[in-house]
């Protein structure tokens, strides 16, 4: 696990998200990076990840390896003002203004449940992921894309709402990638595989 907080030396607009992360309601996996050059990126959790209030419980969990763009936002449950109610005015949000009970104040909006992030996964400049989106393994977010639904893995999507654009690879290689799983590796393994990762091939031996 690496233990410092920006991954070069000279660079201080990127970030090892999970070592800048203080709200037990995220959870980052190892090398997952952040690259910020409008702000410090270790304002992450109060810039990116918006409306993640404790009353909800929800969570943002993210995985190993991640490319984070500068400006991606998290969007939750309580930007989701109620679609059942005749009004999409969250009357439950001022409850002492209208004689409301403090307990009901989730029903203000509608609670989809957690943002999940595969492992690998890249999320382009300024993409807005809602709540209740899983994104799966190896997928790429396009900027700006604004996801709504879930990603299937080595998937990339893009545009307002995000749409499938294509598959990365085959789905003998996807299912190959997902099978081994190299970013559970142990380092010095990755290290020693780097060359065929980064020619996009899998290890022969890994195949067996």
């Amino acid at each position: 696990m690496q233990q410092n907080i920006y991954p070069r030396s000279k660079d201080r607009e990127t970030v090892y998200l999970n070592q800048v992360i203080s709200n037990p309601a995220i959870v980052v996996g190892d090398y997952t990076m952040y690259n910020d050059f409008t702000r410090d990126p270790r304002d992450f959790q109060k810039n990116n990840v918006l409306y993640q209030y404790p009353v909800n419980q929800d969570k943002l969990i993210i995985g190993k390896f991640c490319s984070i763009a500068c400006g991606a936002k998290f969007l939750f449950n309580s930007a989701n003002h109620t679609l059942s109610s005749l009004s999409t005015y969250p009357f439950p949000i001022f409850f002492e203004e209208w004689g409301l009970d403090v307990e009901d104040i989730r029903k203000a909006w509608d609670n989809k449940g957690d943002i999940v992030i595969g492992n690998d996964v890249w999320i382009g400049f300024e993409a807005v992921i809602l709540a209740g989106v899983t994104v799966g393994d190896g997928a790429v977010i396009g900027a700006r894309a604004v996801v709504t639904k879930d990603v299937p893995p080595y998937t990339i999507v893009g545009g307002v709402p995000a749409a499938p654009i294509r598959k990365r690879f085959s789905q003998e290689i996807i299912d190959a990638l997902q099978k081994i799983r190299w970013w559970d590796w142990p380092k010095e393994r990755i290290a020693r595989h780097l060359p065929e990762i980064q020619a996009g091939q899998i290890p022969e031996e890994e195949m067996i």
